[in-house]
């Protein structure tokens, strides 16, 4: 074959469209910050209705980029729940931040891989910087310990299970036992079976009134499997449950695991972030002391999608689990100084997810976020005082870190609990069709309750009440 006939595309646009498209990406991003308030948190939309609007082959041809950001704009971005919005309340929100969306978008555009020292000193050192930050937040060894940034908190609990795992029971794990609550996330469950334990291997932990943990029901289910010849070896301790807020007695379980010899592992994926408050602090007392740590920075600490993150007590438990040394890295494996994070979890390919939140804590300072967690924490705890003082309302789950359970459940009326769980599905239902919030039910012993997660800096009260007005013109109506 001819070099005229080589033919190929730099996939690549001229430089003044390349700024014209961008230009135009950047303005639709602040607007949507700008306005977003403005707009109807909740997408409803069928499968149906989705495959007309989108469905079709691949092309072969090009497009001008301009339609296709036209169709991005106008169809697809309106066509997603707005996750940030002062009244999405339900699972947890995203509330993010403009100064971290345009670090991804600088990660993104140089394409840093974030996985080996030699790849990118600089994307090495912020992640160990910013991980001493947090090792340092949550009174864990700076020296020692250590941590990475994953995708999310599926992806922190599986690596620190895969560690906890490989710390206690090395190859042989078929007798090994793992302990949690049934409020536990479910993401523990999704890793644990990933790792290939069975069934029988998982102890659920029922909860107290306040949905954490019993720790007598812990301890007597530890020295039975002890005597049926089992093998316990690691607690997975709550620090913020995803229904409620609740805490786990974390110093409680740390005893245990210390006797026992148990790995502790706290998933505070939602929770942990109010250790930058004052009640948060005093709330998860006990959380320094667990072998590993997963948080969510892109929960309440205002990243985007995507960052978990996992703390350990020592770094040298990461790279003894994950650390391999195959031939077409022998070059780039440095010194011990040089952090090559994909000897510290699953990934080897890793995207520069430190700098979104290097830069924001540069930007906004400590501070700024401690204050915008306390405001969630005192939200929440506003929102249960207005509720207490209605007719209509029932408090369920008390204000915990900012997430509150409740149901209508009117003093004037005396309905049963079939009627009650109906009404107030009924009412989620309705909510969620007029697109004025996201607000969906979760089940608390047995009844269907409202729940909202006020971790948005730029909810207010008013726009909490709002939305209950709105839920109770709703019930009126199904009353009627």
């Amino acid at each position: 074959m001819s070099k005229s006939q080589v033919k190929t595309n730099t996939l690549q646009l001229s430089k003044d469209d390349m700024k014209r498209y961008g230009y135009q990406v950047i303005d639709a991003i602040v607007e949507h910050f700008d306005t977003e308030h403005l707009k109807k948190p909740v997408a409803y939309a069928s499968r149906k209705e989705m495959d007309l609007l989108f469905n079709s082959d691949i092309p072969e041809k090009e497009t001008h980029y301009q339609d296709i950001l036209d169709i991005v704009t106008t169809k697809i971005l309106p066509n997603s729940n707005i996750v940030s919005h002062p009244k999405s309340y339900s699972f947890v929100p995203g509330p993010s931040n403009f100064v971290s969306v345009m670090a991804d978008t600088l990660a993104t555009g140089f394409n840093i891989f974030s996985g080996g020292w030699v790849a990118s000193p600089a994307a090495a050192e912020i992640e160990i910087i910013t991980m001493n930050w947090l090792l340092k937040l949550f009174k864990f060894p700076t020296k020692k310990g250590g941590g990475i940034f994953t995708s999310g908190g599926s992806m922190a609990n599986l690596t620190a299970l895969v560690t906890a795992r490989r710390q206690h029971c090395g190859d042989d794990f078929s007798k090994a036992v793992i302990y949690m609550s049934d409020q536990a996330h479910s993401s523990n469950i999704k890793a644990i079976r990933v790792l290939g334990f069975k069934k029988e291997q998982v102890r659920i932990i029922p909860t107290d009134l306040e949905f954490k943990m019993a720790i007598n029901k812990l301890k007597n289910a530890i020295a039975k499997d002890r005597l049926e010849g089992f093998q316990p070896f690691c607690i997975i301790a709550s620090a913020g449950t995803t229904n409620t807020g609740s805490i786990d007695p974390l110093d409680a379980i740390a005893a245990i695991c210390k006797t026992e010899k148990l790995w502790f592992h706290i998933d505070g994926a939602y929770g942990g972030a109010a250790m930058l408050s004052q009640k948060g602090k005093q709330a998860l007392k006990g959380i320094e002391k667990a072998n590993s740590l997963t948080i969510d920075p892109h929960k309440w600490l205002f990243q985007p999608y995507e960052m978990g993150c996992l703390l350990i007590r020592n770094h040298k438990w990461l790279s003894n689990t994950f650390s391999e040394k195959p031939e077409y890295l022998r070059d780039v494996e440095g010194n011990t100084s040089e952090i090559n994070f994909y000897d510290h979890g699953i990934q080897l390919t890793r995207r520069f997810r430190a700098l979104k939140f290097y830069m924001s804590m540069k930007t906004f300072g400590l501070d700024a976020f401690r204050n915008a967690i306390t405001y969630s924490i005192n939200l929440a705890e506003l929102t249960e005082s207005h509720l207490r003082k209605s007719p209509n309302w029932e408090v369920i789950s008390p204000a915990t870190l900012a997430v509150i359970n409740f149901r209508y459940n009117s003093i004037k009326k005396s309905f049963s609990e079939k009627k009650l769980d109906q009404i107030n599905q009924e009412i989620s239902q309705k909510v969620l069709a007029s697109r004025e919030a996201l607000l969906v039910t979760t089940v608390l012993q047995g009844q269907i309750v409202l729940r909202m997660c006020l971790i948005n800096p730029r909810t207010t009260l008013k726009d909490v009440k709002e939305t209950l007005t709105l839920c109770e013109s709703f019930a009126k109506d199904l009353l009627v």
